[in-house]
């Protein structure tokens, strides 16, 4: 045969016996030593853990190319300067590279030397709206993991990376991401680096005395956290509790909310620094459990369990450090001995099963409960050493002799055994009581394994909750038919009523005061009511990731819209929602105009929307380009708007008849990469705006028109400062930033202080401006995910803050 084209001896082809073989021992391993560092992993683990080993080599490949096009850069600027007429000895060997700001487009693509590496390297760091995932914001944590920005990643928790890749991405190329600073005194201007991508900032001509060795000061303004708007019911069951107090207690983010609904009071316990993710009340109903999923925090970054006071708030043992792996899905106290036992179930691939002395936080026994999903597990209350755990095509009836632990699996016999046991709870005379992906509910004989009474049909569709009352009644809650129905003691259905559907169904039920009683949802809503029907939502919140936010010029209102495509118009004082709107398209930002009459909103789909902000009736509407809006800005007078697009461009349009009227003026162009944020001037003349490629271009906003000279621009007066960059802010980027890792900057309105909100759920507060290298900030946890927006209220007097994947929004006092 012609060319390289050639047989195995055994008349195989080559890859039979190479990659094929190597493949098919990786899909179907003989045995796990066989496969290294994957053994004892199953196929979809050793295939995630490939992914990421994948994604990293590619983090590592960016970085060689852009070393190597950083070093053909530096040599082509050294010839340059070895022929110049001022010869090489009185320029600098190693220049850096030119500013981006002050050329126009055409000149800008002629200051990089043409190398065969330029075109990739760009787009490295910037990727253009073509490559973008449509419904992903720059500075998200989809983004960390890929060298592109916006780039998709795997992640240990439902929000966030593992501190573990976390260190090892930036070990790998910390060169250059680390933030680099060099000043020129005599031009005024301060360069940073981020990636190895210059930004310049020009300081105002009065600025006198800048020094990149200067230490900045703290703000003297601190937050305090007033407000949790939300409940995680989308994904977590048994996470709603009443204290003796008369508080509810549940979880949002890395928020644990003790909330007073007579009084309207929240309290927050803050310890945990990532999603909670599972939560028990001990029996002296003033101890709690919390568990939480794997974080960035270098000391309590792992999975862990916080016990803690509920009336001090203060924290009393963390257990389980390095012991846990992903997270703690499931916790409980023992009922019978005084509650000094702990059961914990981890998100691993066994779902290991842990017995604690929480006080002495010494682990007891442990042991691989199941492959499949656990999704509760309890302590039975009146049988010494008896652990109920259920899930996936399971329940689960565990010894407990103060050393090891013994299953013995349920049994139906006659019933029909379900793929999911979703719930369980403890009738008075000591039965267990499950409900099941069928609608069924068991009753399992006090200290048995068999069924000895059954309801079948009990609901259409999931039993996601099960109460048992103090007077041996008890209510299951439909997860499809929205019905919460009560039961007597023998298990004889007695009233039964239906959700609004705008809540949707039951996640968790507790029981309330008197006959009243608490439903969390699966839409992240919390209903109290009784069994009459008359049910009222007291915590509403978003049920997708969160980006839009708007605060109300000269009410007390603020705005909140989310990829869900509800826009909800929240009260600051009420803490409740004024209205909610529905929109055809999932929502991505949202602004008032001036005079607080209307409000505009971006969409994901190229489309805007103005609304009347009190009869929610449609003003406008209209679609520039095909992709989302990621900002949209009112001018200070109200007689423009800007909307800046994944697209590359920003629109502007002319405003007439106090924001009821549109008419376009023209796009901006000039930008590689898709915009990130936009500010208008004090005079509403001018925008400033920032790309995900790290450029910071200045524009007339009556022309539409770029100023290429940004030399021009450095004393102008911006009305709001949201840009990532420029002078004023140069100092939010931290050790180690690779300049997505700010994603949302708001100055007050007083210009006293800046907030930041970053992808590792910190709110960050700075002294404005923040212009000192790696300025000193107050960094506060509350969110556990990508912190989107930050506004103040036009008193100053709050800060509002919203998470991405977390959907909450969180309220905070400047004081």
């Amino acid at each position: 045969m012609d060319g390289d084209f050639s047989l195995t001896v055994d008349g195989s082809l080559p890859y039979e016996n190479g990659i094929g073989s190597g493949l098919e021992e990786f899909l179907h391993p003989h045995h796990d030593d066989d496969l290294g560092e994957f053994g004892g992993l199953d196929l979809h683990d050793r295939v995630a853990k490939l992914e990421k080993q994948v994604k990293q080599q590619q983090d590592e490949i960016t970085c060689l190319r852009t070393a190597l096009a950083d070093v053909v850069r530096r040599l082509a600027c050294v010839e340059n300067n070895k022929y110049s007429p001022r010869g090489f000895l009185n320029n600098s060997p190693l220049p850096s590279k030119p500013s981006m700001n002050d050329v126009s487009p055409r000149s800008r693509s002629h200051r990089v030397p043409s190398t065969p590496d330029t075109k990739r390297r760009t787009a490295s760091f910037g990727s253009s709206s073509s490559s973008s995932n449509k419904m992903k914001k720059w500075g998200s944590h989809e983004g960390l993991g890929s060298p592109q920005i916006g780039g998709p990643r795997k992640s240990s928790s439902m929000t966030n990376i593992s501190n573990h890749n976390l260190r090892q991405r930036r070990n790998s190329d910390n060169w250059s991401k680390e933030p680099q600073y060099n000043v020129a005194g005599e031009e005024g201007y301060v360069r940073i680096y981020l990636r190895g991508r210059p930004v310049t900032s020009y300081m105002p001509t009065d600025y006198e005395g800048y020094s990149l060795t200067a230490k900045g000061e703290l703000p003297s303004e601190k937050l305090k956290l007033e407000w949790v708007y939300g409940y995680r019911g989308r994904d977590c069951r048994g996470n709603l509790h009443l204290l003796p107090t008369g508080e509810i207690v549940y979880f949002m983010a890395a928020v644990v909310v003790l909330y007073n609904v007579d009084e309207g009071h929240q309290r927050h316990y803050t310890g945990h620094n990532d999603d909670v993710k599972s939560i028990a009340v001990h029996p002296d109903k003033v101890t709690i459990a919390t568990g939480q999923v794997a974080g960035h925090d270098k000391d309590e970054g792992k999975p862990h369990v916080r016990i803690w006071d509920s009336v001090t708030l203060n924290t009393l043992h963390v257990i389980g450090l390095g012991n846990f792996d992903r997270a703690v899905c499931c916790v409980g106290f023992s009922k019978n001995d005084g509650g000094s036992r702990l059961v914990a179930v981890d998100d691993s691939n066994e779902h290991v099963l842990s017995v604690w002395d929480w006080a002495k936080e010494k682990r007891l026994a442990f042991t691989k409960s199941s492959q499949d999903p656990v999704l509760a597990a309890e302590f039975h209350p009146t049988l010494s050493g008896q652990i109920i755990t259920c899930g996936k095509g399971h329940i689960l009836f565990w010894a407990f002799d103060g050393s090891k632990l013994v299953k013995k699996s349920g049994i139906y016999e006659k019933y029909d055994k379900p793929k999911f046991v979703l719930c369980i709870g403890f009738a008075t005379n000591g039965d267990v009581i499950s409900g099941d992906s069928n609608g069924n509910i068991y009753v399992w004989g006090k200290g048995g394994n068999k069924v000895t009474y059954a309801v079948t049909g009990a609901h259409e569709g999931p039993i996601f909750s099960l109460s048992v009352l103090s007077d041996g009644s008890m209510l299951s809650g439909g997860g499809k038919d929205r019905k919460v129905i009560s039961w007597d003691s023998s298990y004889q259905a007695t009233v039964q009523l239906e959700l609004p559907e705008v809540t949707g169904p039951v996640r968790t039920l507790c029981q309330g005061k008197d006959d009243k009683f608490y439903v969390g949802t699966t839409r992240n809503a919390i209903l109290h009511g009784d069994m009459n029907g008359d049910l009222t939502a007291i915590v509403q919140a978003h049920t997708d990731e969160l980006w839009g936010l708007a605060v109300h010029p000269n009410q007390g209102f603020f705005m909140t819209c989310a990829y869900d495509k509800q826009v909800i118009l929240w009260d600051m004082e009420q803490h409740r929602p004024r209205w909610i709107k529905t929109m055809e398209d999932p929502c991505q930002s949202a602004c008032f105009h001036p005079n607080g009459s209307v409000v505009a909103i971006g969409m994901s789909t190229g489309r805007w929307v103005v609304l009347d902000a009190e009869s929610q009736d449609l003003v406008y509407v209209h679609t520039d380009g095909n992709e989302q809006h990621d900002i949209i800005r009112y001018s200070p007078d109200g007689n423009s708007i800007a909307i800046a697009s994944h697209d590359n461009y920003i629109y502007v349009y002319s405003v007439n008849e106090d924001g009821r009227k549109y008419s376009k003026v023209g796009k901006c162009s000039g930008h590689s990469s898709f915009v990130t944020h936009i500010d208008w001037s004090a005079d509403s003349e001018f925008l400033q705006s920032n790309s995900g490629d790290y450029e910071l271009l200045f524009w007339n906003a009556k022309t539409c028109k770029q100023v290429t000279s940004a030399t021009t621009m450095r004393d102008t007066e911006w009305a709001t400062f949201t840009c990532v960059l420029g002078f004023p802010v140069v100092g939010i980027w931290a050790e180690g930033s690779d300049g997505t890792d700010v994603n949302t900057v708001g100055r007050s309105n007083n210009s006293k202080v800046l907030a930041t909100g970053d992808d590792f759920g910190k709110v960050n507060l700075f002294k404005y401006p923040a212009s000192v290298p790696k300025a000193p900030c107050i960094a506060y946890s509350g969110h556990s995910s990508h912190v989107t927006s930050v506004i103040f209220t036009p008193d100053d007097g709050q800060l509002i803050t919203t998470g991405g994947r977390d959907m909450s929004c969180m309220q905070w006092k400047l004081q």
